[in-house]
C-alpha cells in the first residue's frame, strides 16, 4: 500500500511513520491507551493522552496540537475514535497508526519497554469470557443464568458494531491499569514545550 493510498484514508502505516519520524518532519505522536499500557511499551519520542483525557479536553489539547499528528493504540480502534473526536473540533492533520502498536513492534520498529503487564483488550477477552463461562456453566442449577450470558453476548456484539467498548473503559479505570498518573495540565505543559515525559 502507497503513502498516498493510506493518506487517502487518513491511515499511515509503520513504515511511512519511521520515514516521516526520520526526516526531521517527524508529526506528534499521541498514545491514546491507558497509562499503564503506554508504560509497558511505546513508541520513543510520543505522548500519552488516554482516550477518555482526551475526549473530556479535546478542546484544550486541539490548541496545542496544531502540525501533523498520528494517534496510536493497540490496534487502531481507540485511535480511530480518537482521530474523530479531535477532527470534530477541527484539527485537520490527523492520521491513525495502521494496526496500531503491534504492526509498529511487528515491523521492527523501535520500541521502549517497561514493566510487562496485559493490555486492555486482553483484560476485556478474559473478563467477558469468564462471565460467560461461568454463566453456561451456573445455569446447569439456575437456568436464568443464560441470560447473563447472552447480556455479553449482545455487549460484545454492540462493542464491534459501534467500535467502542463499556467494558474496556470500565478495566480502564482500575488501579492495575491506571499507572503513572495523566493529567490535562501536564499532558498540555508536555505538548506545547515539546517535551514530554514520554516515558
Amino acid at each position: 500500500m502507497s503513502p498516498s493510498e493510506t493518506n487517502r484514508r487518513g491511515t499511515l502505516d509503520a513504515t511511512g511513520l519511521r520515514e516521516l519520524m526520520n526526516s526531521g518532519h517527524a508529526p506528534r505522536v499521541l498514545d491514546v491507551r491507558t497509562p499503564a499500557e503506554f508504560e509497558t511499551s511505546h513508541i520513543p519520542g510520543s505522548y500519552n493522552v488516554p482516550l477518555d483525557l482526551l475526549k473530556e479536553h479535546r478542546q484544550e489539547l486541539r490548541d496545542h496540537l496544531d502540525e501533523d499528528v498520528v494517534l496510536v493504540c493497540r490496534s487502531g480502534a481507540r485511535a480511530t475514535q480518537a482521530q474523530q473526536t479531535l477532527a470534530g473540533v477541527g484539527l485537520p492533520n490527523l492520521k491513525v497508526l495502521d494496526g496500531g502498536i503491534m504492526a509498529w513492534q511487528a515491523a521492527g520498529a523501535p520500541i521502549k519497554h517497561g514493566a510487562p503487564r496485559w493490555d486492555l483488550e486482553r483484560q476485556v477477552r478474559l473478563v467477558a469470557g469468564s462471565i460467560v463461562l461461568v454463566s453456561v456453566l451456573g445455569s446447569v442449577f439456575v437456568p436464568q443464568l443464560k441470560w447473563v450470558a447472552g447480556f455479553i453476548g449482545a455487549g460484545l456484539t454492540f462493542a464491534a458494531v459501534t467500535n467502542t467498548c463499556a467494558m474496556g473503559m470500565m478495566l480502564g479505570k482500575l488501579p492495575y491499569n491506571r499507572g503513572a498518573s495523566r493529567d490535562v495540565g501536564t499532558i498540555v505543559g508536555q505538548l506545547r514545550d515539546r517535551t514530554g515525559e514520554r516515558v
